[in-house]
Parts: structure tokens; C-alpha cells; sequence
């Protein structure tokens, strides 16, 4: 496997991103092929179909190989391929010694905040927004102050109502970035307002990157600590390649502090939370963000293609369904509030047509009426799971 920073000197080729056959697919562990029967199509997980990147299994293999599955008690050189990948990606310059590795994203949130707030702190959340979310924040101590999205004419924060929420005593906002599962890429100048208003009341920031390698093409996407001042003095950047490369099995995440008062708040988290880190996530992670990049641009093409069948499937099978095309990752937000499939049409679906949606419900109050659909899969899944939900929407109609 090359060195960090060597980009471009492996010799692996780089096929374009493909979904196995649905029986091959069904012979996958994963909780995505085996949470349901053999007769639904699952498309509710947050994990791609596509076979894993030929540099990324590599690094595992190798590390399997020379009999290397202890314990990673160090961050090895993913500060550095992190650091590159970052400058190359968003223009962020990061400081190789100011990334620090751990489990999965989860476990950074949890601990940043567990180390950051005093038990029973306010921390602002904006659903719709990743279900676990609204678990992480009572596990790290705190409470969960809800400041939902606006939702007209686009999905943005409210900020007039974070800043109240921060007035209120909330100590910390949990930012979802690009968010989940609305696909929004914040604006600069929202994200700037943000870190004003956070510094101004005293409280941090921890912003979930997971899907900004995700962002697609011709979006600016801004890493949090990058706005400015504000931001680089109280935020703390989760990131990971397991989503853009479909590693979250492999268990490894960073965070990334750029303050001192950040920095304090990794360094108190136990030294525990280190070795969480899986040696082969780390490999696997140190691959991907140093020689990944064909094959994550190539993804992105996909998936952009996954996207313009989704609209000419919804017009042609769904058109009561309402959509707007994400700005990131892989996951649609579908608005089935004049369905008449009632408060959680996933559910519905799921009993009437056999396909697998995640339940808007469990995105929060806004998420009543929605579902979330995954369109990292085949072209002959994806069509297949619209037509079978446009049979029950039309079958409810006719009831």
C-alpha cells in the first residue's frame, strides 16, 4: 500500500462502483441483509451496495496477512493522509497532530460532549435529524434541546432559534454537517452565524462530518472549524471514511480540535477511547484517504446517476411523493404527507410492498409523514422498490 502522502503510486485498478446481484448481496452479515426477510429490498440503512474500493480491502488484507490485529494505540499516519486528503477536498488546512482516532463517530460526539458539559446541560439538536442523535446526547450527561430545521423555502437552520435555546442555558450544539438525512450542506454564512452565537453564550460546537467526502459535485461544502475565528476557538470536527468508502464496520473515526480549549477537551477524554480504534479500520481509513480518491470520485458519478433515475421513477410511479434533491451523500429524503400512508408511511411500505425505508418518525417530530431511502444500489433495485411503493400508495388511494 503506498505511504500516506504518496497519492497516485498504487497500481490497483480503480473499476467503476458497481452493485453485486441481489443473492450475492443477500450473503453479506451486515444488519442491512439481515434485519428482514429474503423478500424485502432493503434500502433503509445508511450503508452502499457497491463493492468495497480495490486500495481500501488491500490495506485490510495486507494488515490481516502480517497477522497485525492487535490493538491500534496510535493514530498511525491517518493524521497525515486525513491532513492531505482535507487540503485537497475543502481547502482545510489541519494540523496532522490535531487528529485524534477513536471507535466510530458515535463515540467521538459522545465523548466530546461527556468531557465538555456538565450533567444536564442543554445540547441543541435540529431535527429531522440521525436518529441516534437523540441517544448520544442523554449517554454523554446531557439534555436534548430540540431547534428544528426550517423547512420553507429550503431546508436551513434556525438560528433565531438556536440563539434562543443558547440564551436559554443549552451549553452545546450538536451540528449534523452535511445534514442527515435532508442532504442540506450548510451555507458558510449560517455556519459562520452559528459559531458566533456559540461563542458568544460560551458553549461548543461538535459538528458530525461523516458525509462530507459524500458532497456532491459543484457543492461547497465547509468543514466547521474552517468558517473562521469563532469556529476554529469552540468547534470539534467528527469525521471518518465510513460512509463515503462503506467502512463502518471497520471502526475507526477522527476528531479533529483546532484550540487550545478543543485540544483540552480531547486530551481529558480517558485514554481508553484511543484504543477503541480497530487496527484494520485504521488501515483501511489511512488507504482510502490517501489513494481512494478515483474510486470515491467515480462513487459520486453513481450515485449521482442513482439520483436521476429516483426522480424519473418518482414522477413516473410516485408524483404525490415530494422530493428535493440532496446536496450530499446517498440517502432522500421522500415526503409522503399526501399519500394518505399517514405518520410513518415507512412502516406501511414496509408491511404492504416488502421494501425497507427508514422510519421518519425516528428522525423526530418533523420526521412524521417522511421516509428515507438509500439509492447506493443497483439500478434494478432502485427501480424495483419505487414501483413496488408506488403499488401500495396507489392501493391506498383506492381504499
Amino acid at each position: 500500500m503506498a505511504e500516506a502522502g504518496s497519492r497516485g503510486t498504487t497500481d490497483l485498478v480503480t473499476p467503476r462502483p458497481a452493485a453485486p446481484p441481489l443473492d450475492e448481496l443477500r450473503r453479506r452479515t451486515s444488519a442491512k441483509w439481515t434485519t428482514h426477510p429474503d423478500d424485502v429490498l432493503p434500502l433503509f440503512i445508511a450503508e452502499m451496495d457497491y463493492q468495497l474500493a480495490p486500495v481500501v480491502a488491500e490495506a485490510i488484507i495486507d494488515r490481516v496477512r502480517a497477522s497485525d490485529v492487535g490493538y491500534a494505540g496510535d493514530p498511525g499516519r491517518v493524521g497525515t493522509a486525513f491532513a492531505d486528503f482535507a487540503a485537497r477536498r475543502w481547502g482545510w488546512q489541519v494540523d496532522a497532530g490535531d487528529v485524534a482516532l477513536t471507535t466510530d463517530v458515535g463515540v467521538v460526539i459522545v465523548e466530546t460532549l461527556r468531557a465538555a458539559i456538565r450533567p444536564g446541560d442543554g445540547v441543541i439538536l435540529m431535527p429531522p435529524v440521525y436518529p441516534p442523535f437523540f441517544e448520544l446526547i442523554p449517554e454523554a450527561g446531557g439534555t436534548v434541546v430540540q431547534v428544528p430545521l426550517v423547512e420553507s423555502p429550503r431546508w436551513r437552520m434556525d438560528l433565531d432559534g438556536i440563539e434562543r435555546a443558547l440564551a436559554a442555558g443549552a451549553r452545546a450544539v450538536l451540528l449534523c454537517s452535511p445534514h442527515n438525512p435532508v442532504g442540506l450542506v450548510h451555507d458558510r454564512e449560517d455556519l459562520a452565524r452559528l459559531a458566533e452565537l456559540a461563542a458568544s453564550h460560551d458553549a461548543i460546537v461538535v459538528s458530525d462530518e461523516i458525509h462530507a467526502p459524500l458532497v456532491h459535485p459543484g457543492v461547497e461544502f465547509v468543514p466547521f472549524p474552517a468558517v473562521g475565528d469563532a469556529a476554529r476557538e469552540i468547534g470539534i470536527a467528527a469525521h471518518s471514511a465510513s460512509k463515503a468508502f462503506n467502512l463502518a464496520g471497520a471502526k475507526c473515526a477522527l476528531s479533529v480540535a483546532t484550540s487550545g480549549r478543543t485540544r483540552a477537551i480531547v486530551e481529558r477524554q480517558p485514554e481508553e477511547v484511543r484504543y477503541r480504534t480497530s487496527i484494520l479500520g485504521r488501515a483501511a481509513t489511512e488507504a482510502a484517504f490517501v489513494d481512494g480518491e478515483d474510486w470515491l470520485d467515480a462513487t459520486l458519478e453513481v450515485i449521482g446517476e442513482s439520483f436521476d433515475l429516483l426522480e424519473e421513477l418518482l414522477a413516473e410511479h410516485l408524483p404525490s411523493v415530494h422530493y428535493r434533491r440532496p446536496q450530499a451523500s446517498y440517502l432522500s429524503w421522500l415526503d409522503f404527507r399526501d399519500t394518505g400512508l399517514g405518520d410513518d408511511p415507512g412502516r406501511v411500505i414496509l408491511d404492504r410492498g416488502r421494501v425497507a425505508l427508514h422510519y421518519g418518525p425516528a428522525f423526530g417530530e418533523p420526521g412524521k409523514g417522511f421516509a428515507r431511502v438509500n439509492v447506493a444500489c443497483s439500478p434494478e433495485v432502485l427501480t424495483e422498490a419505487i414501483q413496488r411503493i408506488g403499488r401500495v400508495v396507489d392501493d391506498a388511494a383506492d381504499s
